[in-house]
Formats: C-alpha cells, sequence, structure tokens
C-alpha cells in the first residue's frame, strides 16, 4: 500500500501542523490497520486535498477496511463528507456495505440531501437500505417522500418487512395530511401479518389518537383491543390519548388496568390531572407513586410542582426542591430548565418570591419561560418595578434564545396593571409589533383593558375595546366593569353588562351581573341592586361560589362556603367563628362591599 502523510506527523508526535508537505512510503496492511486505529491519520489523510490522496489497489481489503473503519468511528458531517470523497476517489462507489453505512450515517448526521445521493448510487438497494431512507424522511420535513419511496419500493424485488411498516407509519404520526395513506397501511400491515408487532401497533394508536378527528380515539381503543399481549408502551401510548382529550375517567381506568406500569404510565396521569383542574388527584397518585417505590424523574416532578403551585401545596413543593438539590446538584447531574421553572412557579405562586428570585438567579442557563416565569411572580406580587427590572435585564442580554415572547409581554402587562404603571404599559403595548415583531392577542387587548381601567382611565379602556381587530371576549368586558366598580361609574357599568348578559351563557354571565350589582350598591343605587337580584334569582342565577382547599395530614380537602358535607364541619365552622371573633377586635371600619358579600 502507497501512502502520502504529511511530514510533520509522526508516529509520536501524534500532530498535525499547517505544513502539509507529502512523503511517500510504502505501508503493509498490518500498518494501515495501525493508522486507522489512530484519530491523527484520519485528519491527516484526508484534511486538506494534497494530503489526502491514497494510491491504492483497488481490490485492496485493507484499504476497504480502513474505510470502513473511520465509517465506524467518525463523529462529525465533515469527517463523514471527507470519508465519502475517498470512497469516491478509490473507486469503492460500487461497495454496497460501505455505501450503506454511509447512508445511515448521514441520516442520523441530519444530511438527508447527502444520503439521497448515496441511495440512488445503490444498484440494488436492500431492504434495510430502503428502511434506512424512509426512516430519514419520515422524521424529516417532508415525510410524504417516505410514502413516495415505499411505492418505488413495491417495483424491486426487495420486499418491506415490519420495519419498513413502522418507518412509513412513523411518517404519517409527523404529518395529519397522511392520515389516510396510514389507514391504508393499516390494512396492508393486517394482511402482511406484521399486526402482532408491538412497534407497528403502538404507532397505529398515535396515528388514530392524534389524526383521527372525534373518532380516533375510538380507531386507537380498536388497534389496542386487537392485540392480545399488550407491553407497557401500548398501554402508555392510549393512556396518553385519552389524557390529551382530557377524558380523565377512561384514562384512570387504562391505567388501573395496565399489568406493568413505568414512571412513563404514572407521569403520563399525573400531569393529565393537574392539566385538567384535579390537582388534588394529581397529588394523591404522586403519593402512591411513592409508595410503590417508582424512580422520580425530572418530567413527573414538573407535573408535580405545576399541581402544588395550582393547590399552593408549599411543603410538598419544598420536598421536591430538597430532592432535586440531593438527587441532580449535588450530584452534578444537569437539572432540565423546565424543572427550574416549575420549582421558581411553585415558590412564587405559593408567595415565596424571594425563594423564587434566588433558584431563578443560580439557574446556569434560562429559558425565555425562566423569564417569563419570574417576571409573572413578581406581578402577581404587586411588585412592578421588580418585574420591569428583570424585563429590562432580560432585553440588556440580548441573548437568541431568551427573546421575549407573547407570554413574556403579557407578564409585563399584568405588572404594569397591578402597579398603575399606565405610561410604561402603553409603551410596551403600541410597541410590541415594532420592536418584537408580536402582533397583540386578544389577551394583551384585556391586559391593556385592565390596566386603564384600573388607574380610571375608563373612556379610554372602552375606545380601546371598540378598536380591537377581533371580538371582545367577557375577560376584555369584564375588566373594564371591574374598573368601573372601583371608580364608581354605574353608567358604564350598565352599558358593559348589558353586553356581557345578551352575548355570554348564563352561568358565565352571572359573576358580571353580581359584579354590577356591586357597583350600584357603591353609588347607592338600591333599587338597580334588587333590580340585579332579582334577575338573578329569576332566572335561577347564582353569585359564582368560590372554593379553597385546606392540607392536613398529607390530605387535600376542599370546601366552599355554607359546605356541611365535611365530616368534621362542626369542628371547621367553630375554628371560623373563633377567627371571626378575633377578627372583629381590630378596628376597621366596615367595607360595604364586604357587607353585602357576607349578607350573600
Amino acid at each position: 500500500m502507497i501512502l502520502c502523510l504529511p511530514m510533520s506527523f509522526t508516529k509520536h508526535s501524534l500532530s498535525a501542523k499547517q505544513d502539509y508537505h507529502c512523503k511517500w512510503f510504502v505501508a503493509s496492511p498490518g500498518e494501515l490497520a495501525q493508522l486507522a486505529s489512530l484519530d491523527i491519520p484520519r485528519v491527516s489523510l484526508m484534511s486538506m486535498r494534497g494530503a489526502a490522496v491514497l494510491a491504492h489497489l483497488p481490490t485492496s481489503r485493507a484499504l476497504k477496511q480502513h474505510l470502513f473503519t473511520l465509517l465506524l468511528s467518525c463523529d462529525g458531517l465533515r469527517c463523514l463528507t471527507q470519508i465519502h470523497n475517498q470512497v469516491i476517489v478509490n473507486g469503492l462507489s460500487d461497495r454496497n456495505f460501505i455505501l450503506a453505512k454511509l447512508l445511515s450515517f448521514y441520516i442520523t448526521s441530519g444530511s438527508l440531501s447527502s444520503a439521497v445521493k448515496v441511495f440512488e448510487n445503490i444498484a440494488t438497494p436492500s431492504t434495510a437500505v430502503w428502511n434506512q431512507l424512509i426512516r430519514g424522511h419520515g422524521e424529516s420535513p417532508t415525510p410524504y417522500k417516505s410514502v413516495e419511496l415505499y411505492g418505488r419500493m413495491a417495483f424491486t424485488e426487495s420486499k418491506p418487512d415490519e420495519y419498513t411498516y413502522s418507518y412509513l407509519l412513523n411518517a404519517c404520526v409527523n404529518s395529519g395530511r397522511l392520515f389516510r395513506v396510514g389507514e391504508q397501511v393499516h390494512g396492508t400491515v393486517l394482511r402482511s401479518g406484521y399486526c402482532s408487532n408491538v412497534f407497528v401497533r403502538t404507532i397505529l394508536i398515535r396515528i388514530y389518537d392524534l389524526h383521527g378527528g372525534d373518532d380516533g380515539i375510538a380507531g386507537a381503543r380498536m388497534v389496542f383491543d386487537e392485540m392480545g399481549e399488550r407491553n407497557v408502551m401500548l398501554c402508555n401510548t392510549l393512556l396518553s390519548g385519552y389524557v390529551r382529550r382530557g377524558d380523565i375517567d377512561t384514562a384512570w381506568r387504562v391505567f388501573r388496568e395496565m399489568p406493568e406500569k413505568n414512571v412513563v404510565s404514572w407521569t403520563t396521569l399525573i400531569a393529565g390531572c393537574a392539566k385538567n383542574g384535579n390537582c388534588s388527584k394529581a397529588l394523591s397518585l404522586f403519593y402512591k407513586m411513592q409508595r410503590a417505590n417508582v424512580k422520580l424523574d425530572q418530567v413527573v416532578l414538573i407535573a408535580v410542582l405545576s399541581a402544588c403551585a395550582e393547590l399552593g401545596d408549599l411543603n410538598l413543593g419544598k420536598w421536591i426542591h430538597s430532592y432535586v438539590v440531593e438527587k441532580f446538584c449535588a450530584k452534578n447531574k444537569a437539572v432540565l430548565v423546565s424543572l427550574s421553572n416549575a420549582i421558581i412557579h411553585m415558590y412564587a405562586s405559593c408567595g415565596l418570591i424571594d425563594r423564587a428570585y434566588e433558584v431563578f438567579r443560580l439557574m446556569p442557563r434560562r429559558s425565555t419561560v425562566s423569564w417569563t416565569t419570574m417576571i409573572t411572580g413578581f406581578a402577581k406580587q404587586g411588585l412592578a418595578e421588580e418585574a420591569l427590572a428583570i424585563f429590562h435585564l432580560m432585553l440588556s442580554l440580548g441573548k437568541e434564545d431568551e427573546k421575549p415572547d407573547e407570554l413574556t409581554l403579557l407578564g409585563v402587562l399584568g405588572a404594569c396593571s397591578h402597579g398603575g404603571l399606565v405610561d410604561e404599559g402603553r409603551y410596551l403595548f403600541h410597541s410590541m409589533k415594532q420592536s418584537w415583531g408580536i402582533n397583540p392577542t386578544i389577551e394583551h387587548y384585556g391586559s391593556m383593558v385592565d390596566l386603564l381601567s384600573r388607574s380610571g382611565h375608563l373612556d379610554e379602556a372602552y375606545q380601546l375595546i371598540e378598536s380591537m381587530p377581533m371580538k371582545p371576549n367577557d375577560v376584555v368586558w369584564g375588566a373594564l366593569l371591574g374598573g368601573c366598580r372601583i371608580h364608581k361609574n354605574p353608567e358604564l357599568a350598565s352599558q358593559v353588562a348589558q353586553k356581557l348578559v345578551h352575548e355570554l351563557d348564563p352561568e358565565v354571565a352571572s359573576g358580571y351581573l353580581s359584579m354590577l350589582s356591586d357597583t350600584y350598591a357603591i353609588a347607592k343605587r338600591w333599587k338597580d341592586v334588587a333590580s340585579i337580584r332579582l334577575k338573578m334569582a329569576e332566572t335561577g342565577v347564582r353569585k359564582p361560589t368560590g372554593r379553597s382547599w385546606v392540607q392536613v395530614n398529607g390530605t387535600l380537602h376542599d370546601f366552599v362556603a355554607g359546605d356541611w358535607s365535611h365530616k368534621h364541619s362542626s369542628l371547621i365552622y367553630n375554628a371560623l367563628s373563633e377567627l371571626i371573633q378575633q377578627a372583629k377586635q381590630q378596628v376597621r371600619e366596615p367595607d360595604l362591599l364586604d357587607m353585602l358579600s357576607v349578607a350573600e
């Protein structure tokens, strides 16, 4: 074997300098194999055109083995391209086993176009090679090309196998437009005898669930029920489908019937309960998960923290934070940014804004959500100046992956509203499009109306609503109605309430009617108060009942005013009576709205 190596390279120095004068020498197959095991020769032989020439015998097994070894140790697209060039230069383009490996590495490296070029040079692609390219397109922005490849494959001697159908169906998962193709492939799978393959079945369930429309989950269930032997992956896929649709009751049944559960099973159901408002059930399930000795991962901790934030369960939230520090931080294991964000949100929601900021400050890496969570946390605590300071710090850093988004600006507008910072809010709202390329949504309009209404700029708020490019919803009108109550403007309140009552469901409108009644009461228009309450009584509408939660010995209890359903109701109301007596000892003029609220 005749090789050309840079003269600056030696076996001992293992260095490649910018001196690419070559020295020719004859290498035995053993020496070539030794060179192939080193990193430097790989660079030396291929980095520069003048130093990357191999004089060889075309049929040399050593050369093919050398290139194949380099392929196996390749660590990047540049290296891969250099090896590909050597394959072409050395006349090995007809060696299918090398080309197949090249194609596989190109797909893994994300260079699908290069993989296609390699594929077209393979004279008779095997089923495995077809599968690789079908898989690559299925995971790319062009999944429909997987279907085209499958069509071409049908006219060759290569026969599809279970992997072919798995990759083809995966392409259908990644594009809703291929749902009908997925149905056809389902039929082909049944005829071909691959219906018992758990991977094929799992992907079929995902297709029906994601792209089957309203009846999609029924199709997914049909595929599931047809499977005699069900493993945990198959069950988790169906469980996820029910959770995604908010059908927690059915998800619970699937969960209970699972012969085996893993951390994904528990996490899916806990997250589903939390997302669908059943946070107490989410925490109850988490305690069961711990008793079952299931190893906790970061994803389930994020779901539980969201439930803690919703319920104000500070004790469990603190325990999770300590667990993260002990199990991850103390062992130098990376903590997901989203987990740190969840801890910040939990502390902020529980009123410990200083602890939230401490977690935020110590984060080695942040995301836009991190900044948004901190801004929103400060805003909800009424710390508008601090929220704006965080926002301006975010802007000053100017990191590409930490730019403000719609939710960030919504949080800043909320801070301005809580702090009465009208000028800052106006400037931010009117510069959203120009400064950040974000068109105000109905939520941004609602927040701006709230800011103006709280600050007494009722006419400006009304004009802003009238100029909205979309139809205002009850939240927008409700913000103005709230401002009318604060600033005692019953005339405008009556006008706004009429719009709300005519456009909303009675149950939704009840809260706004109650707000209008309060506005009339402040203005001492008692006839109007009586008229509103009579109207509410005639239509069977009641003021929305507030709910509260309390945790006792690790068990969460929820209750409403006047609720005697709890077995310890007598003790609860005795304690409430004592608290009321203590409150009466504080000298304060009773607020009119407080008295009306008690009277109700």
